[in-house]
């Protein structure tokens, strides 16, 4: 699909569109293994899916009220906000989007984050560190990388996909509690055991998280590139993200901590020092979006 925005024309990305795809599919393959197990070991097909569906309802309609509610976000009006508010208006029409809610995270660590089920229920969320930080054209490049996620329907995606992964470290956890495999390792029936049951189920898991983080990093990549169309300025958002990025280090662990519920959906991923989430990348680095970032400049300045 092409769009044409402001004068500019967003480009379809079918290397996006293939991504979505694969991962989709590989999920549906690696679940469909683990129902199976479940079903040999005598899970109950109920409470299986009452556990699917109700994490699914969850995750679809309220993951992004949860994220934000963890973050602190503040939902803000023009009023409050007018400066703010006008720039993600006037962007989110070079779009051709609903204009979002705009909410603010009272937070010095610098960054930005757009979540919801789909364009018509999405937020934009910035902290107050980052309002200090970058100049005009820098947030308008965070804000129009965060519209390109709403575009694409970026946290709807993520946030499904992850409902499975959910199920499968559930299970892990909780496999007892399902009734699953009881007693020695086969029973009379030959059913599987409890431990091949966890065995399957993290191997699920391992796998889901492989091919999330995997779609996410591209996704951002991708959503760098709406920003540059957009704007017309690929070099604002490169600025904008070696601030941010040279900030973080910066910031104290504590401060840290108040954002790491979104960190897969931040502009760049903000962990404390002694949290592992931190090593388990969603997003690019930082090296490979500025590369990307410069190859667009050096066409942007070839029109």
């Amino acid at each position: 699909m092409v769009r044409r925005t402001g004068g500019r024309t967003l480009p379809g990305d079918p290397g996006l569109t293939v991504r979505i795809g694969v991962t989709v599919l590989l999920l549906a393959a690696v679940y469909a293994v683990l129902v199976a197990v479940l079903w040999a070991a005598g899970g109950s097909f109920v409470l299986i899916g009452a556990v699917v569906a109700g994490l699914a309802v969850v995750q679809y309609f309220y993951s992004d009220r949860l994220v934000l509610a963890a973050m602190g976000a503040r939902e803000v009006s023009r009023a409050e906000a007018p400066d703010l508010v006008d720039r993600v208006g006037r962007l989110a029409a070079q779009f051709d989007l609903p204009v979002p809610r705009v909410a603010i995270i009272e937070s010095d660590v610098p960054n930005a984050l757009a979540t919801g089920r789909d364009p018509n229920h999405s937020v934009v969320a910035v902290t107050t560190g980052i309002l200090r930080r970058l100049d005009g054209p820098e947030l308008d490049a965070v804000l129009a990388h965060e519209l390109s996620h709403v575009l694409h329907r970026d946290a709807a995606v993520l946030t499904m996909a992850a409902v499975f992964a959910t199920v499968a470290s559930f299970i892990v956890q909780m496999g007892f509690w399902l009734g699953l495999g009881r007693g020695e390792d086969r029973d009379g029936e030959g059913r599987p055991s409890i431990v091949v049951v966890y065995l399957v189920s993290l191997g699920v898991w391992l796998v889901s998280f492989v091919l999330i983080r995997a779609l996410s990093r591209y996704r951002e990549l991708a959503a760098d590139r709406g920003s540059a169309v957009i704007t017309g300025a690929p070099s604002d958002l490169a600025s904008a993200l070696v601030k941010i990025s040279g900030s973080l280090g910066r910031i104290p662990d504590a401060d840290l901590r108040t954002v790491e519920p979104g960190a897969a959906l931040l502009i760049v991923p903000a962990f404390s020092r002694q949290s592992l989430a931190g090593l388990l990348s969603t997003h690019p680095s930082l090296e490979a979006r500025l590369d990307q970032l410069r190859r667009l400049e050096a066409a942007e300045l070839a029109r």
